[in-house]
C-alpha cells in the first residue's frame, strides 16, 4: 500500500561538520527506507539552516540528498517543497533541476479523499512579532536584488551565520501547549480540514482537535522525525539512531 510522507526542518547545514554528516547520512538512509512505498513526499520548510539561491550559484555541499531526492522524482515520487523561514531565496533550481513543486504560502490538497491544510508555521506564534517583521524584510524583492548583488562566498557565508545564531535562539522559546498554531489548526479544522501539518516551532505533537487531527512534524535536530499517512491512519514517528 502506498503512503504519503511529511518532514520538517531538517536544517541541513546546521551544526558541526560531524553532526551535519551524521543528519544528512540518517536522513538518506531514511529516504531509502520509504522510497519503496511512498507516491508523494511532503518538505514543509527547512530542508536547509540556510538557502539562498543565486541566478547562477546555489550554496555548496548535501549532494547526496539532492541526488536521493533526484532519483525520487525519476520513480515517479512527487515531491512537495513548501517553503520555510530558512529557506530566503529559491528560483528555479529544485524546480528544473530535481522536478520539486515549489509552494510559496501553504497547501490546501485532499490526500486519500481527506483534506489537509499545510502550513511551515512561520509568523503565527504569539512571540514570533521579530519575526513577521523580518519575513517581510526578507522576502522583499528589492531586499533580495540587494543582497544577490554580494559575492557568494560572502553572501553565503553571512546567511548561514545569522541562520544558525536564528536556530540557537528560536530553540529557546516556550510556545505552550496552546500557542497560535494550536489556534490557527483549530481554526482550520472547524473550517472543515480533517488534518493540520505544521512544522517551524520543532515540536514533535498530533493531537486531536474536534473532528479533526493537528499534527507539529517536529524536526531532525532533537527527534529525527516524520509523518506518514496511508488513507486511514495517520503516524508520527522518529527514525532509530
Amino acid at each position: 500500500m502506498k503512503k504519503v510522507y511529511f518532514i520538517s526542518d531538517i536544517h541541513l547545514g546546521f551544526g558541526s561538520k560531524e553532526e551535519d554528516l551524521k543528519r544528512e547520512n540518517l536522513f538518506v538512509t531514511f529516504l531509502d527506507e520509504i522510497k519503496h512505498d511512498c507516491s508523494d513526499l511532503y518538505i514543509v520548510g527547512d530542508l536547509f539552516d540556510f538557502w539562498f539561491e543565486y541566478r547562477r550559484v546555489v550554496p555548496k555541499g548535501h549532494f547526496l540528498t539532492l541526488a536521493k531526492l533526484y532519483e525520487f522524482e525519476k520513480n515517479n515520487i512527487k515531491i512537495h517543497y513548501l517553503i520555510g523561514n530558512h529557506d530566503c531565496l529559491l528560483r528555479d533550481y529544485f524546480e528544473k533541476e530535481i522536478g520539486m513543486k515549489i509552494y510559496w504560502e501553504s497547501i490546501e490538497t485532499k490526500i486519500f479523499e481527506k483534506k489537509f491544510f499545510i502550513h511551515h508555521g512561520d509568523g503565527l506564534s504569539n512571540n514570533d512579532t521579530g519575526y513577521k517583521i523580518l519575513k517581510k524584510i526578507l522576502r522583499n524583492k528589492t531586499n533580495q536584488f540587494l543582497f544577490s548583488l554580494i559575492h557568494p562566498d560572502l553572501g553565503i557565508w553571512l546567511g548561514t551565520y545569522s541562520s544558525k545564531k536564528s536556530r540557537v535562539y528560536t530553540s529557546k522559546k516556550d510556545y505552550g501547549n496552546k500557542d497560535a498554531l494550536y489556534l490557527f489548526a483549530q481554526k482550520k479544522i472547524r473550517a472543515g480540514f480533517d488534518f493540520v501539518i505544521m512544522g517551524h516551532i520543532h515540536k514533535l505533537l498530533m493531537t486531536n482537535i474536534d473532528s479533526g487531527t493537528y499534527i507539529n512534524l517536529g524536526d531532525w535536530i532533537k527527534h529525527y522525525s516524520y509523518g506518514s499517512f496511508d488513507g486511514v491512519n495517520f503516524s508520527l514517528k522518529q527514525v532509530s539512531l
